[in-house]
C-alpha cells in the first residue's frame, strides 16, 4: 500500500467521521495526517517503523493505523464506517460542492440515501428548506449530479429522448435517401434505455465509413450487419444495416421484445415478415390488427390483435387537467396563481393543487391553519379564472400506522385526497402492505399516490403485493396514480393491465413542482400506452364537469359531508 492509498483512506475516514457526527478533533487529525502523507518525499512502506511515529503530523493513533494498513492491506476503523454508511451516501460524496456537513444534513433531515433521490429532491426544491442551502447551492448540486449521472451507461427514457431525435435527424441527412428508423427499447417506449438502436437501409461498410465522420461517434464491436458505436463516450448506439427491401422486416424484428417475436412466430406470423412492404402489411397478412410498437412486449397483445380488440391508446392530448401539483405553499417553485394561469394557457381545464401535508416538514407541509388559508385563496382564484377551476387537493402522508395526516373533518374539506408514503421507506412487504391497505380503506383517500415509492435507477421502492393493492383499490373505489415524473413512472406499466381488468381508474399525474413539470404528463402517457390505458380509463382525461360529478358522487358513496 503506497502513500497515496494511505492518504486516501485517511481522507475518506475523516469525511465519514464528519458525516456521522463524530468528534471533530479526531476527524481533523486524520485529515491532517492525509495532507502530511501526500507531501512525504519517501514511501512509508520503505520507512523504518519507529521513524513513522517521528514524522510531524503523525500521532500515536494515526501511526498505528498506518502500520495496520502496511501489514494487513486493510484499515479496520475505515471498514467499520463503510459498513454503517449507505452505499448511496458514498456515491453522493463524489459530487462537487457537497462537503461532509451538508451531506450529513441531507441524509439525516431528508432521509436521502442515493444520488437519484438527491436529484429528485433538488427538482422538488427540498434543499431550500435546509439550513445553509440556498437556491444557488441547490442549482449547483443539481447540475453537478446531472453531470455525474451522464457518465453512467443506463438512462431514463426522458434523458435520451432529445438525443434520439437529434441522432435520427443526423443519420437521415447523412445517409439520404436511405430510410432510417429508431428501433429497439426506445421505440417500445421502455422506461429505462441501455442503448439506442437504428435500422438503416445501407451496407455495413457504408455505415462504418460515413457514421465515423459524425462528431461524437466512436466505432466499437461489429456483429455481422450490426455495428455498435459509442456516442460522446457515454451512450451505446447500435446500427442495423439491411437491404432496402428488408427494411420493414428488420425494423419489425428489432423492435419487438424477444417474448413478442416468439409469440408472433408461434401464432404463424413468421412467414409474413421477410421482404414485407410495411409493418402494417406484416400484421394484416398475419390476420392481426396493427400492434403499436409500445405494446410489442409479448403479453396478451397478439391475442387481442387477432380478435381485432386492441385498445385505442391514450395520447397526451387526452389529458384534460393537471392532477397532483405543488406550489410555493409547500415545496413548489411557482405560486398557485402562476401555476393555474399557466395550466389554463396550455389548454388544461383544471388544476388539482396537491401540496404536501403537515407531517412533510421537509417539504414545508401545510398545517391545518395554512390549509384553510390556501382554500380561501383557491375560492378567490376560481372566481377570477372561471371557467378554469382549481380543485382543492392535498398529498396526504400515509403515516406509519396507515392513517392519513389530518383529522377527518379537515380531510372532508378537500375535493380529492392523494395518499402517499414519503417517510420510513425501508419496510418489509408485510409492513408496507398493512400501511397502504389501511390508507386505501380510508374513505377520504381518492387516489393512491406513487404506489411503491421507487425512483428509477436510484431506489427500488418498498416491496408490495401489487395484486392485493389493486384488488383493494377496486373494492374501495380508489384511483391508482401513474406518477408521470420520468424518475418515478409508478405504478409500473406492467401492472396496468391487471388494474384495468379490475376496473380500477388510473390517473396520469405529473407530480409537478413547477410549471415546467406539467410536461411530464407526456412521459406518463407513454408509460400508460404500454399498459393499454385508454382515455376512458384515466381520471385526468375527465373534463372539468365530469371530474366534478365524479368527485361529488364518490363523496356521496363514502358518506362524506364537505
Amino acid at each position: 500500500m503506497d502513500n497515496n492509498s494511505i492518504a486516501d483512506n485517511f481522507s475518506l475516514l475523516s469525511k465519514l467521521m464528519d458525516i456521522h457526527g463524530e468528534n471533530s478533533f479526531k476527524a481533523k487529525s486524520f485529515a491532517s495526517a492525509a495532507f502530511t502523507i501526500e507531501k512525504l518525499p519517501a514511501q512509508l512502506k520503505d520507512t523504518p517503523r519507529d521513524e513513522i511515529f517521528r514524522i510531524k503530523g503523525i500521532g500515536e493513533s494515526t501511526g498505528k493505523s498506518i502500520l495496520e494498513m502496511l501489514d494487513n492491506q486493510s484499515f479496520s476503523l475505515l471498514n467499520n464506517y463503510l459498513t454503517i454508511t449507505p452505499p448511496g451516501i458514498l456515491e453522493i460524496m463524489k459530487i462537487k460542492g457537497l462537503g461532509p456537513k451538508k451531506i450529513a444534513t441531507i441524509w439525516k433531515e431528508l432521509e436521502i440515501e442515493s444520488m437519484g433521490e438527491l436529484l429528485y429532491a433538488c427538482n422538488e426544491n427540498r434543499l431550500l428548506l435546509l439550513k445553509g442551502f440556498g437556491e444557488k447551492t441547490q442549482e449547483n448540486v443539481r447540475q453537478n449530479i446531472e453531470f455525474y449521472l451522464s457518465n453512467r451507461n443506463r438512462y431514463l427514457f426522458a434523458e435520451v429522448e432529445t438525443v434520439a431525435a437529434d441522432l435520427q435527424k443526423q443519420l437521415q441527412e447523412l445517409l439520404a435517401p436511405a430510410p432510417v428508423a429508431l428501433s429497439g427499447a426506445f421505440r417500445r417506449q421502455e422506461t429505462i434505455i441501455d442503448e439506442l438502436e437504428f435500422v438503416i437501409a445501407a451496407t455495413p461498410d457504408t455505415l462504418r465509413e460515413r457514421i465515423a465522420s459524425l462528431p461524437g461517434f466512436t466505432p466499437g464491436d461489429a456483429n455481422g450487419p450490426n455495428l455498435v458505436w459509442k456516442y460522446n463516450d457515454k451512450l451505446n448506439v447500435v446500427t442495423h444495416a439491411c437491404a432496402p427491401d428488408d427494411f420493414h422486416s428488420t425494423l419489425f424484428n428489432t423492435t419487438g421484445a424477444p417474448a413478442f417475436i416468439d409469440k408472433f412466430n408461434a401464432a404463424g406470423g413468421a412467414s409474413h415478415v421477410d421482404k414485407a412492404p410495411s409493418e402494417e402489411a406484416i400484421f394484416s397478412n398475419a390476420g392481426m390488427a396493427y400492434i403499436p410498437p409500445c405494446l410489442r412486449e409479448g403479453q396478451n397483445e397478439i391475442d387481442l390483435a387477432r380478435r381485432q380488440q386492441l385498445p385505442t391508446l391514450i395520447t397526451p392530448t387526452d389529458i384534460k387537467g393537471i392532477i397532483h401539483s405543488h406550489s410555493q405553499w409547500s415545496d413548489g417553485l411557482d405560486s398557485l396563481e402562476e401555476m393555474a394561469t399557466a395550466a389554463a394557457s396550455q389548454g388544461f381545464e383544471y388544476l388539482a393543487i396537491s401540496d404536501h401535508s403537515r407531517s412533510a416538514f421537509y417539504a414545508n407541509g401545510l398545517s391545518i391553519e395554512r390549509v384553510m388559508t390556501q382554500h380561501e385563496q383557491i375560492d378567490e382564484l376560481n372566481k377570477k379564472l372561471a371557467p378554469f377551476r382549481i380543485f382543492k387537493s392535498i398529498e396526504a402522508d400515509i403515516l406509519n400506522d396507515g392513517t392519513l395526516d389530518y383529522p377527518d373533518e379537515v380531510l372532508a374539506r378537500f375535493d380529492l385526497v392523494i395518499a402517499s408514503v414519503h417517510s420510513n421507506l425501508k419496510m418489509t412487504e408485510e409492513k408496507a402492505m398493512a400501511r397502504i391497505l389501511k390508507a386505501i380503506e380510508n374513505p377520504y383517500t381518492t387516489i393512491l399516490g406513487h404506489m411503491t415509492g421507487r425512483l428509477l435507477l436510484s431506489r427500488n421502492g418498498y416491496p408490495v403485493n401489487h395484486k392485493a393493492v389493486i384488488d383493494a383499490c377496486a373494492a374501495n373505489n380508489v384511483v391508482i396514480e401513474l406518477n408521470a415524473h420520468p424518475r418515478r413512472l409508478d405504478i409500473d406499466w406492467t401492472w396496468l393491465s391487471y388494474a384495468l381488468e379490475k376496473n380500477v381508474l388510473i390517473s396520469i399525474d405529473p407530480d409537478a413542482h413547477s410549471i415546467r413539470g406539467f410536461h411530464d404528463v407526456h412521459y406518463g402517457t407513454l408509460a400508460a400506452q404500454k399498459g393499454g390505458v385508454t382515455k376512458a380509463n384515466n381520471l385526468s382525461s375527465f373534463g372539468v364537469d365530469r371530474l366534478t360529478d365524479f368527485l361529488q358522487e364518490r363523496k356521496k358513496q363514502k358518506n362524506i359531508l364537505s
